[in-house]
């Protein structure tokens, strides 16, 4: 394909523009309107041939009208910055360095957005939709609410995908799935009383700190399991009193629990009976209460699945063959240590792989970059993903 390294190296500057101006927007979780927009604008400039918006603020450029349709999902929140004054570089600023891109979401993941919204449109330059109907998605509150607007995005959709495509950073390899997780709480409850006479009182944080160390000890279990293993972190704990001089009557613990291959809710469920057994507490699911910029109010079920695919899937051939087409070189498999929008896809038996540009290790970090390289062989792996891909 000299024709895709030709058109991709033409549009070097316009790409490298575009995600310097998304970047230049702050897109918090639930603040992504302007960026949504400006993504919205450049779909339609580029000659997208329709644009659905859904009720939460997910933009979805849509290319072609063929059987075989493909979906490219990547997030537009970003996590906060907090510590501007540490960064090397303006974390809104888009500045490039030695090649690299530098602000927040140039990792995580607005390099993808960038990547995609310019595949979709060579593939069309090219004549690569023959056959095909592509969705491009810009979703919204992946960072706190990850795979939700997936999930309302592929029920809304006028064509089910069949394949779906996370651009999730991913250090140059192809991810064939990715650790679940859940977010649970944990309940004790004691019997308020005056602070002077606590033995008044049944004192709830007491009543969880066997709880807390058995958390502990749950996480060191897991660890010793060969292979891909889950994990579990105390994340937030808190309480209630009537002041700062009465016992709290209630504790509550949150846990952060990643989820291997084949943990289900069942094995999950199992798992939290056994942490709070001989104890008068009581666990749940977390349901995550959400607000989208389109003032659309939500809650998530916080338990996600993991998901892998296999090698020689379909769906992997073809990505595998796109990266190697697009860069020259071998493809790696692996899978992400964290959760993503592919859980919402997974769910409902669609095909999903992932590829985005983009470092790992720079998600969420102070200095954030990606190398701009990464992000023009990522537009180019994206149109080979369309062309090589078949129902």
């Amino acid at each position: 394909m000299d024709e895709l390294n030709r058109i991709c190296k033409d549009y070097e500057n316009e790409i490298t523009d575009f995600l310097r101006k998304i970047i230049s927007i702050q897109s918090y979780t639930g603040e992504e309107k302007e960026v949504a927009k400006t993504i919205k604008q450049t779909m339609e400039q580029l000659g997208y041939d329709d644009i659905i918006e859904t009720e939460y603020g997910d933009v979805i450029g849509v290319l072609g009208d063929g059987n075989t349709t493909i979906l490219i999902d990547s997030h537009m929140d970003t996590v906060v910055v907090n510590d501007a004054d540490q960064w090397k570089h303006d974390p809104f600023g888009g500045d490039v360095v030695n090649g690299k891109m530098y602000g927040r979401g140039a990792s995580d993941m607005k390099s993808a957005i960038a990547s995609s919204v310019y595949a979709g449109y060579f593939a069309k330059k090219m004549g690569l939709l023959t056959g095909k109907t592509v969705y491009v998605s810009a979703s919204v509150m992946e960072e706190d609410f990850d795979g939700f607007a997936l999930k309302n995005i592929i029920e809304k959709l006028p064509k089910k995908p069949d394949a779906v495509v996370i651009g999730e950073p991913s250090d140059r390899q192809i991810a064939l799935g990715h650790r679940g997780r859940a977010l649970l709480e944990v309940h004790t409850k004691g019997v308020s009383c005056h602070g002077s006479a606590p033995e008044n009182g049944v004192n709830a944080v007491y009543e969880m700190s066997e709880i807390i160390q058995r958390v502990n000890e749950l996480n060191n279990t897991l660890y010793k399991n060969e292979g891909q293993h889950g994990s579990v972190v105390l994340s937030k704990i808190e309480s209630t009193a009537v002041s700062l001089n009465a016992v709290p009557d209630e504790c509550t613990i949150y846990l952060d629990r990643r989820l291997a291959n084949g943990e289900t809710f069942q094995v999950i469920e199992k798992e939290m009976n056994t942490l709070i057994e001989g104890t008068k507490a009581s666990w749940n699911v977390y349901d995550a209460l959400g607000r989208s910029y389109t003032e659309k109010e939500f809650a998530m079920h916080s338990f996600m699945e993991s998901w892998a695919m296999d090698p020689e899937d379909p769906i992997t051939v073809a990505m595998k063959k796109a990266f190697e087409g697009a860069t020259g070189e071998g493809s790696k498999l692996f899978h992400w240590n964290f959760s993503t929008n592919g859980f919402a896809s997974t769910a409902k038996g669609i095909p999903t792989i992932g590829y985005g540009p983009g470092i790992m290790k720079c998600c969420h970090m102070k200095d954030e970059h990606c190398e701009m390289n990464d992000v023009f062989d990522a537009t180019r792996i994206y149109a080979k993903f369309i062309n090589e891909f078949n129902n």
